[in-house]
């Protein structure tokens, strides 16, 4: 699929399921925006792998200027969703399935170790606003709105980063989830996996609320690695 005229229907549709306030009611920036919306067309395969992705060209699709296209290519490069070429662009890339294992292996211990430090050292305020967040998604996994849940769902793993009371290990799990955002908002399209999803939490949950630092740590590294089984389900189905 080529950037030109004929692409305005996708583009408008992209922009529409991007375009929208962060769980927090912060107001996504543009590159935030642009980000997501081609991380979900280079996810669905609208975009192929080897497609140039012209910074000049993106700028006019999405009526922005060039700076907020440049960091987006920078922000889904870090990702791997594409590959920067000296003196030639960026092009459509596709982690290999090591390199994804590897995101996601990764993701699963950081995860998993802000939940077992969450589970000792949150306050009771804390805690009650994890509850309240989770009880929210339960809300949303029944309404079907993946983009909402997409949301919702970092505010509750930023509860848990925040919730450790180490703020390195925060700043590099925030930093890997950054990479896998594509993949892990993907995986939300397949069926019932809104459920599932909230099934998941619950367990987690349960073990901070009761100061379990073994079974928090065992329940978010069992949830992040369902979340990579669930995107190669999306994966094999698009």
């Amino acid at each position: 699929m080529t950037l030109n005229d004929s692409d305005e229907l996708v583009t408008d549709q992209a922009v529409a399921r991007a375009h929208a306030t962060s769980a927090d009611g912060r107001r996504m920036t543009r590159s935030e925006e642009l980000r997501l919306a081609l991380a979900d067309e280079i996810v669905r395969g609208v975009l192929a792998p080897g497609e140039a992705l012209d910074e000049t060209q993106l700028a006019h699709r999405f009526k922005v200027s060039r700076t907020p296209v440049r960091e987006a290519l920078r922000q889904l490069a870090a990702s791997g969703l594409i590959a920067t070429r000296a003196h030639r662009g960026a092009v459509v890339a596709r982690p290999t399935a090591e390199q994804l294992n590897n995101m996601f292996e990764t993701m699963a211990e950081l995860e998993a170790v802000c939940a077992g430090l969450a589970a000792e050292r949150m306050s009771a305020a804390e805690r009650q606003a994890l509850e309240a967040i989770h009880e929210e998604l339960r809300k949303l996994s029944h309404l079907g709105d993946p983009q909402r849940f997409h949301e919702m769902n970092e505010s509750f793993h930023d509860a848990i980063y925040a919730g450790a009371h180490n703020a390195h290990i925060a700043e590099i799990t925030l930093a890997t989830r950054v990479r896998v955002q594509p993949f892990r908002r993907a995986q939300f399209r397949n069926l019932g996996r809104l459920a599932k999803s909230h099934a998941e939490h619950d367990r987690v949950v349960v073990a901070i609320l009761r100061g379990d630092r073994a079974n928090a740590t065992k329940a978010m590294r069992e949830h992040i690695e369902l979340v990579r089984e669930e995107y190669e389900l999306y994966s094999d189905s698009v």
